[in-house]
């Protein structure tokens, strides 16, 4: 698909509905569906379904962004990112708002020549995964100087990378969003740039309202929210409206004074020895502790069912990993863990699962360590 048709009024003022990605078959001519985008979301909560954003959602999520990173006719949005995934198709959806440049980024991901692409088209903006950011700091590249800043989705972009990219002039932003959101609901701020880098409390955007439950679980309200869910039920698609104004999340998080920390989400949490724990803090913990010795998405902590205590940790690491490195992150984090928290022996795979925006697939993990997959 040329992403370029994005930028055609035509496409924005079609009743239409679209689908960027692969829609199994024709889009059903159901009511409530005129002038929406449809993304398929994993399924990894419960069944395969299609989020429906209207087009004029995410051109108020657009605005909303372009407002907050200062973009203006003068600025160049970069797409490196998958289209069909609501964090690259808002950069598309940025461009058309601003009436500025866009240029795709069409190679295959290599961070030297994601740099030379950024200086040939003096990009001013883009969005990245924490992946693509790791490799740019692993090859020691400096930033250009036209590049005024990277949104980073798709996951935490740990302390010591960032900091790391920043010092190379990379102008990391840590951002938080979601499908249902049509992208960032949470996003640094430009003037943030010349303060150390950390992965969060990250300022709300101001089209959002949010509140958290009891338990802190977080619901989101707001103009850009998805307007309901496309499912095949019973050999048959159903839409199913949005109920009410706000949304309740699966994700966990802290609020003060407009603050947001994401927390992870709900069903990531597990019960050990009847604590609960949160793997992927864990591994965020684990990467802190190496100091740089593991990449982003290197390590994984997986929960295996146990009968006496509910759950065991085991920490997989990818196999191009420096055993010095593992056995020195390992021996920090065990020196200041809890016994509910401790780790098992670890194992190493090839390659972690995950999908093409750098996410952990923990269900198919688990499955290979399960499968003897690791050793």
């Amino acid at each position: 698909m040329d992403a370029l048709f994005l930028t055609d009024p035509g496409f924005w003022d079609d009743s239409q509905p679209f689908a960027p990605g692969s829609f199994p078959g024709e889009i059903p001519p159901l009511a409530g569906l005129d002038g929406h985008v449809l993304f398929a979301t994993s399924g990894s909560s419960g069944p395969p379904q299609w989020l429906a954003l209207s087009k004029q959602s995410l051109l108020v999520s657009a605005a909303v962004v372009n407002r907050h990173l200062r973009v203006s006719e003068d600025s160049c949005w970069g797409l490196a990112l998958p289209l069909h995934h609501v964090g690259g198709f808002g950069v598309m959806a940025r461009a058309f708002e601003a009436a500025c440049r866009i240029q795709v980024f069409s190679w295959r991901w290599e961070a030297g020549a994601f740099l030379a692409w950024l200086v040939h088209h003096g990009v001013t903006h883009t969005t990245l995964v924490p992946t693509q950011v790791h490799d740019l700091v692993a090859a020691g590249l400096s930033a250009p100087p036209e590049l005024l800043a990277i949104v980073v989705g798709g996951g935490q972009l740990n302390a010591h990378t960032g900091q790391a990219a920043r010092a190379l002039g990379w102008p990391v932003l840590a951002s938080y969003g979601m499908t249902e959101a049509g992208s960032q609901i949470a996003t640094q701020g430009i003037d943030q740039l010349g303060e150390l880098y950390q992965p969060s409390p990250l300022p709300v955007l101001p089209i959002w309202q949010t509140r958290l439950s009891a338990d802190g679980q977080l619901s989101i309200a707001g103009p850009a929210l998805f307007s309901g869910c496309l499912r095949r039920e019973a050999d048959a698609w159903q839409f199913r409206p949005r109920n009410g104004d706000w949304h309740l999340t699966s994700d966990r998080a802290d609020l003060t004074d407009n603050q947001l920390t994401p927390r992870g989400r709900v069903d990531a949490l597990i019960k050990v020895l009847g604590e609960l724990v949160d793997p992927a803090a864990i591994e965020n913990e684990l990467l802190v502790l190496a100091d740089g010795g593991l990449a982003p998405g290197a390590v994984a902590v997986v929960a295996v069912p146990d009968e006496r205590a509910g759950h065991r940790l085991v920490p997989v690491f990818e196999a191009a990993v420096d055993p010095a490195a593992v056995a020195a992150a390992l021996e920090r984090y065990h020196s200041q863990a809890p016994g509910f928290r401790r780790l098992q022996a670890p194992r190493v795979v090839g390659l972690l699962p995950r999908t093409e925006l750098g996410k952990l697939r923990r269900a198919e993990l688990a499955a290979l360590l399960a499968g003897g997959a690791a050793r």
